[in-house]
């Protein structure tokens, strides 16, 4: 039996708020869009640019989701790498993302998304070496 990889899917609860964070922030791109009138849902395919094979699959119901479990930590997380974790940790604490874990090594940091999805930040190559504010920042909540 053959296997292929196809998404990994995260429920949302605000779609604006969740494509900001994920595009304008993370730089993924939509690579295409279903909408159900019927089923009264959106399914939204991300991805960074030039990697549209394994998408991130964003679901969400127009009437909400009453009933699923508020902190998606159940989940794991997602992992992105990055090309500078200092300017990408950088640039979403200055629109207002906690960075949970900080990159004091250089190398890996977590933040969660609008929806409480944890997100690994990796450094492309190399670690950098360490910097401040990032190397002495505490941790904060759950990542």
């Amino acid at each position: 039996m053959a296997l292929t990889y196809l998404h990994t899917m995260v429920r949302v609860k605000d779609l604006e708020a969740s494509l900001h964070f994920y595009c304008e922030l993370l730089g993924l791109e939509e690579t295409r869009r279903y909408e159900s009138k019927k089923g009264r849902f959106t399914l939204l395919f991300l991805a960074p640019p030039g990697q549209h094979e394994a998408p991130l699959e964003l679901t969400y119901n127009w009437d909400g989701d009453e009933g699923l479990p508020s902190d998606s930590r159940h989940f794991g997380h997602l992992a992105y790498g990055v090309d500078d974790i200092y300017a990408t940790c950088q640039k979403l604490a200055e629109a207002g993302v906690v960075i949970n874990r900080p990159p004091r090594d250089g190398h890996m940091a977590f933040v969660r998304s609008p929806d409480n999805i944890s997100i690994e930040l990796l450094q492309n190559g190399e670690n950098l070496p360490a910097q401040e504010p990032w190397a002495s920042m505490e941790s904060v909540g759950i990542w």
